[in-house]
C-alpha cells in the first residue's frame, strides 16, 4: 500500500508540474531514465547553446516515468533504459508513429566504495553479502541484474541479500554511503561517481542487451520536441552520450 501510495503521489506531482513548465515557455519536456542525468543534462545544454529553449528534464526510474505518461502527464519525449517500458507505452498507443528508435547502450557492473579495500575475488564471492540494486520487480537496471544473476546461477544465493532501491541512482547512493558493500549498476553510473569503483563486470552474454530506446509521445505539442529528438539521434547528439560512457545503438 505504501509503494502504491507513493506512486500515486508521484503521478499527481508529475501531472501538476509538467504543464506548468510548458506554460513558462520552456523547452520540450523529456522523461529520461535516472542513469542519464549527467549526459542528458549536457545534451540539453548543447541544444540551448544553439539558440533553442532549454529542454525540461525529469529523471526517475523508467517504470515511474512510463506510468506517469500513461496516466496523462504532459511530456514530449521519453527515453527508457529498456525496451519493455517503451513497449508499455506503445501498447497503449502513446508513442508518435515513426519516432521510436534505439538510442544508447550500456554495461552492467558491480561496484564497491572507492574508500574500501581493493579485493581481487571472483564475482560469485563478492555477491554473498548485501547488494544494492534497483528493484528487479519493475526497474530496468534491476531486471538486467536479476537476469545476469540467474544466468550465472547466483540468484538463489543473492536474492535474500538484495537491498532494493527505487532506481539505479538510489542503489548507487546506498553503496556510496556504505549502506551496502556492493551494488549492481550501469557502467555509466560507476563512472559518474567518485565514491565508488568497479569491482567486477557482468558478461554481456549474461543478460539481455541493454538498450535505451527514444520516442516522442503522441500527446506532445511542443514545436521543438521533434527537433530535439533528432538532435539526440544525430552524430553530434550521440557523441555527447559516448563521452559519458554510453555506447551507440
Amino acid at each position: 500500500m505504501i509503494v502504491a501510495r507513493r506512486w500515486l503521489i508521484g503521478v499527481a506531482l508529475g501531472l501538476a508540474a509538467f504543464p506548468a513548465a510548458a506554460q513558462r515557455g520552456e523547452g520540450p519536456l523529456v522523461l529520461a531514465a535516472a542513469s542519464l542525468q549527467e549526459s542528458m543534462t549536457a545534451a540539453a545544454d548543447a541544444w540551448a547553446k544553439r539558440g533553442h529553449a532549454r529542454p525540461v528534464l525529469s529523471f526517475a526510474a523508467s517504470s515511474v516515468l512510463a506510468r506517469q505518461a500513461a496516466a496523462g502527464a504532459r511530456a514530449d519525449l521519453f527515453v527508457s533504459a529498456d525496451m519493455e517500458w517503451m513497449d508499455f507505452l506503445a501498447q497503449r498507443s502513446m508513442l508518435a508513429p515513426g519516432t521510436r528508435a534505439p538510442f544508447l547502450g550500456n554495461r552492467l557492473v558491480l561496484v564497491a566504495r572507492s574508500s574500501g579495500p581493493v579485493e581481487r575475488r571472483p564475482l560469485a564471492a563478492m555477491l554473498r553479502g548485501r547488494i544494492a540494486v534497483a528493484d528487479p520487480a519493475s526497474v530496468p537496471a534491476g531486471r538486467y541484474a536479476e537476469a545476469a544473476l540467474r544466468k550465472l546461477k547466483l540468484w538463489d544465493a543473492a536474492a535474500p541479500q538484495l537491498v532494493r532501491a527505487e532506481n539505479v541512482r538510489a542503489a548507487l547512493a546506498l553503496v556510496e554511503r556504505g549502506a551496502a558493500p556492493y551494488g549492481i549498476v550501469y557502467a555509466t553510473d560507476a563512472r559518474a561517481s567518485t565514491r565508488v569503483r568497479v569491482a567486477g563486470v557482468f558478461p554481456a552474454s549474461s543478460h539481455p542487451p541493454i538498450v535505451y530506446p527514444l520516442a516522442r509521445l503522441r500527446t506532445s505539442s511542443h514545436p521543438e520536441a521533434e527537433g530535439f529528438r533528432r538532435f539526440l539521434l544525430s552524430s553530434e547528439g550521440r557523441a555527447i552520450f559516448t563521452r559519458y560512457g554510453f555506447s551507440r545503438r
